[in-house]
């Protein structure tokens, strides 16, 4: 298991938790633990909730990897993000987020992968802000977005790098469910252990018919972005 990610997994609830000591970026070595947690969690069967460090889910991907000009990294670095949430929005088991804080960029679309999210009330704040940061949204990112935010809240999420606050963000779509700072992670134990009485046979089944039309729409989008990457890189 990578230092970055942590797995437990304990009566039919597997507990994934990304820490990096800061803001949780999605670099190459992030993404990939995650994946290997992913894998652990499948052959466990049952429930995921997957988690930050309090305070945050996370701050999106790894600006250093941008900064760094390694196009090599840089474009494994996208690459591996935006299959992680197709692998996530296919997932044949449920995925809880258990959200103690902030959500931005990278970790608001991972955020929209999970089939059910729970976010801390308070000052947790949920944005795409590629625009504010000179970055252009990519095709997978606003899929993903299309998929969970609704229509009304989308063009600010997507257009004007709005910060959605959490009653707001409730209400856009960015979370199905709000609880105290302190009982995030106990109210998603709850809605793991109600998501287990579930056929999840019925389950996978049920959301891939459901998700069909845009994980098709998504494969063509990733595709698009990585050949929009790699034009950059010549």
């Amino acid at each position: 298991m990578s230092e970055l990610v942590s797995f437990k997994s304990d009566n039919g609830i597997s507990t994934i938790t990304m820490d990096d000591g800061k803001a949780n970026a999605m670099s190459v070595q992030m993404l990939r633990g995650l994946n290997d947690a992913l894998d652990q969690a499948e052959r466990a069967g049952g429930v995921v909730i997957l988690s930050g460090r309090e305070g945050i889910l996370s701050g999106g991907f790894d600006l250093s990897v941008f900064k760094s000009g390694d196009n090599e990294k840089i474009l494994k670095m996208l690459t591996l993000g935006a299959e992680l949430s197709h692998r996530m929005l296919s997932f044949p088991l449920p995925i809880i987020a258990a959200c103690t804080g902030h959500a931005v960029a990278m970790g608001t679309f991972i955020l929209l992968c999970c089939d059910y999210r729970i976010g801390a009330k308070g000052s947790s704040k949920f944005a795409a802000n590629e625009v504010a940061i000179g970055l252009t949204v990519p095709y997978f990112a606003i899929e993903v977005i299309k998929q969970r935010v609704i229509n009304k809240h989308r063009s600010k999420a997507v257009g004007l790098a709005h910060f959605f606050e959490i009653d707001e963000a409730l209400e856009a779509g960015f979370l199905d469910q709000v609880a105290e700072p302190g009982q995030v992670l106990a109210e998603s134990i709850l809605k793991a252990e109600e998501f287990l009485k579930l056929d999840l046979n019925a389950h996978t089944g049920s959301k891939l018919r459901l998700r069909e039309p845009m994980l098709s729409a998504l494969r063509v989008a990733i595709d698009k972005d990585i050949e929009v990457w790699k034009k950059r890189q010549l």
